[in-house]
């Protein structure tokens, strides 16, 4: 073939070539418009890598790098509906959950889906391949949701039988018999429930862990307005629950008595409630006494009550047993170390005990045991409880033991003496009158009045503590009542002549109100005396000085002598002597000017002139006015920082007259002047004397009372202290 040919072959060739294609020009308009060409290009593109040798999707990829990335699945799945390829939605689902069956979230996913597509049969497929791994419990409740919704009510019940089979914990049971109650089948609920109870049985920490269940029972039966029922249920499960446990079984059982429920049965609950409180604060800390009291105090309350709304003989035992059982439980906790101030409230719930055993339940026997053990407990040797011996004591005298009584206080004098325990043996040997303590028991206990064993008791008592002044005293009084004055006197001198006494005032007084009593004016006179030269006290100089002004009764014997004559006759009273009172007070002043006590000096003219308002005159009251001391500034030199300071001080006139005649004559007239001056200014009047004076007011001089006394002793309160 020649050239020309050829060339005109190809041109032919070319000419008859079909035009390639080109894909037309879109315009996108708005944001939809794109997001739907984006996706179309994808789905293109993946087909395109489909199509090709050994391509797959890139979620595919992705998930044979991460298999178990639950995200990924989801997101996977989600695209794929969204393309509404469900089928291959459906696969995927199923591969998910084949290989992360317990992820729930992709078993939810996948019932949704198939129930959203009205597939309720595979639903419930789905539902049963996931409930062979035995989910949680929000699992089986959607399960049972899904039958629900569909009025399936069998199949739920069915499922909650399966349900209990796997977890048979008591909320699962509680959440069954409520189910069986709203459809209706109350029998079915009552099974549910009794099935429940016999399943945990009798076992106290099982019981203990259904108190949901009895709590649910009951309350449904209380809805199905079968009270009696719901009291049965409640009264079983708290008897079976530790009291410490069932708080809350407690406060619904309360609610319940409250609002369906006798007076009886509410005062029962609440009981109850508090039993538990009490057992609840005593497991935080065992020696709290005062619960143990209030613990105590409940049980004997509830066990009066009883009593009084006529209970049988086997409730009381019951009660009394109950009683003895926290007291028991109380006195076992012992207080720790050997300090008596840990023993102090632990020791009364011993006397409580015993008055409890002997008062309520009459058990003698056992009453004086406890006090046996109780004496027993205590250590003696460092310290003992008075009232417990006292107690136990007295207790065999009720029981018309004196023996037992005189040996226990005699034991327990004899193991450590000590101040109570002489008064209540005293008390024991003389004040123990007639009296009966049960209104039922015919025993009267007889007064002893065994005065020689008293005088025998005070005279060791004294010789253990002669310091004792009130022991003394105590002594006194007993002879003063047996008529022996002579003994009296004779126990009061002793006692004043002990070298060291607490607080002899005491003694001293009650042996001088004696001496009163008896009409012995001139022995208490005499007491007086040793008592102011022993102690010069301004209190004792005031009372010395209104004794010998106040009237006294006349001396015993002739005080019976007017009793023979006529019994009803008041007693006569000898009259106190004014004049010898104001001596006493003259003598007190000077006593204790001596001593330098200027507030006692203050104090006994305050008395001294308020008894010359009384006895005296207007020139004994004037005298008295005038020792008053003014209250004025001195200046001294301060040792200490070495600076003049300023300084209030009591001045008594006749102080400032010994001491300087010259300048208190000078401060007198001063005075006098500065009074009369005020008095000008206020129109008073004029004249040379002052017309008020106080401070240092007129008094009589001590050599003589004539008309010069005025110049003796003035002065001035008023004013400034300037001068």
């Amino acid at each position: 073939m020649d050239a020309p040919h050829a060339e005109q072959l190809l041109r032919e060739a070319q000419e008859r070539q079909e035009s390639q294609f080109r894909a037309p020009k879109q315009r996108v308009e708005d944001f939809e418009e794109l997001h739907e060409y984006r996706g179309r290009k994808r789905k293109e593109f993946e087909e395109r890598i489909r199509r090709t040798r050994g391509s797959i999707s890139v979620f595919e990829r992705a998930l044979d790098v991460d298999p178990r990335s639950v995200q990924l699945w989801l997101n996977y799945t989600e695209m794929e509906l969204k393309s509404r390829n469900v089928q291959h939605a459906r696969n995927l689902f199923d591969r998910a959950v084949t290989l992360l069956p317990r992820v729930d979230q992709l078993w939810y996913k996948y019932v949704f889906l198939e129930e959203l597509l009205q597939n309720v049969p595979g639903a419930r497929q789905v539902f049963e391949r996931w409930m062979q791994w035995e989910p949680d419990d929000k699992a089986w409740q959607a399960y049972i949701k899904l039958e629900q919704r569909y009025n399936e009510l069998d199949r739920a019940s069915t499922i909650y039988e399966r349900w209990i089979a796997v977890r048979p914990e008591p909320r699962v049971w509680v959440k069954w018999g409520k189910f069986e109650e709203e459809r209706g089948k109350l029998d079915k609920a009552r099974e549910v429930f009794q099935t429940a109870l016999e399943f945990f049985g009798d076992d106290e920490e099982q019981i203990e862990k259904a108190q949901a269940v009895f709590g649910a029972f009951a309350k449904m039966e209380t809805r199905l307005k079968e009270y009696e029922r719901a009291r049965v249920i409640y009264k079983f499960a708290l008897s079976r629950i530790p009291r410490s446990k069932s708080a809350g079984l407690y406060a619904s059982y309360t609610k319940f008595e409250k609002q369906h429920g006798t007076r009886n049965t509410l005062e029962n609950t609440v009981l109850g409630k508090r039993r538990i409180q009490y057992e609840d604060e005593l497991s935080q800390d065992g020696r709290n006494y005062d619960v143990w009291f209030d613990y105590s105090r409940l049980e004997e309350g509830a066990l009066r009550d009883l009593k009084d709304e006529g209970a049988t003989p086997e409730e009381e035992e019951a009660a009394i047993a109950r009683v003895r059982e926290v007291y028991e439980r109380a006195v076992a906790q012992v207080p720790p170390g050997g300090e008596k101030r840990h023993w102090r409230r632990y020791i009364f719930l011993w006397l409580n005990y015993t008055l409890f055993e002997e008062i309520e339940t009459r058990d003698y026997s056992r009453a004086r045991q406890i006090y046996q053990t109780a004496t027993n407990l205590v250590p003696h040797k460092q310290f003992t409880f008075a009232k417990l011996w006292v107690m136990f004591a007295k207790f065999e005298v009720r029981r018309l033991d004196l023996t037992a009584a005189r040996k226990i206080l005699g034991t327990a004098i004899g193991m450590c003496p000590k101040e109570a325990l002489f008064k209540g043996y005293i008390e024991l040997e003389i004040e123990v009158g007639t009296s009966n303590l049960y209104a039922s028991d015919t025993h009267i206990v007889p007064q002893l009045r065994e005065f020689d064993r008293a005088r025998t008791l005070y005279e060791k008592y004294i010789e253990l503590d002669p310091a004792n002044s009130p022991a003394w005293i105590k002594f006194a009084e007993l002879e003063s009542q047996l008529q022996d004055f002579d003994r009296t006197r004779a126990i009061f001198e002793l006692g004043i002549s002990q070298p060291s006494l607490s607080m002899p005032e005491l003694l001293w007084k009650a042996y001088i109100d004696f001496e009163i009593e008896e009409g012995e004016r001139e022995t208490a006179r005499s007491l007086y005396e040793r008592l102011v030269t022993l102690s010069g006290h301004v209190k004792v100089w005031i009372a010395f000085a209104l004794f010998e002004a106040e009237p006294i009764p006349i001396p015993r014997a002739e005080r019976e002598e007017d009793e023979d004559e006529d019994e009803e006759a008041e007693v006569r009273t000898a009259l106190g002597d004014p004049a010898r009172a104001r001596t006493v007070f003259e003598q007190g002043y000077k006593d204790l000017k001596s001593k330098g006590l200027k507030s006692e000096r203050v104090a006994l003219l305050s008395v001294w002139k308020n008894f010359e308002q009384m006895h005296g005159t207007e020139a004994d009251v004037a005298k008295v006015d005038g020792m008053m001391p003014i209250s004025t500034k001195r200046r001294h030199v301060d040792p200490e920082t070495g600076e003049t300071v300023e300084d209030w001080d009591i001045v008594f006139a006749d102080d400032e007259r010994d001491a300087n005649p010259t300048s208190f004559k000078f401060l007198q007239m001063a005075h006098a002047w500065k009074k009369s001056q005020a008095a000008k200014d206020l129109g008073i009047g004029g004249g040379g004397g002052p017309s008020i004076l106080s401070g240092f007011t007129v008094a009589s001089s001590t050599k003589s009372r004539d008309a010069d006394a005025s110049s003796e002793v003035a002065s001035s309160h008023g004013g400034d202290d300037d001068d």
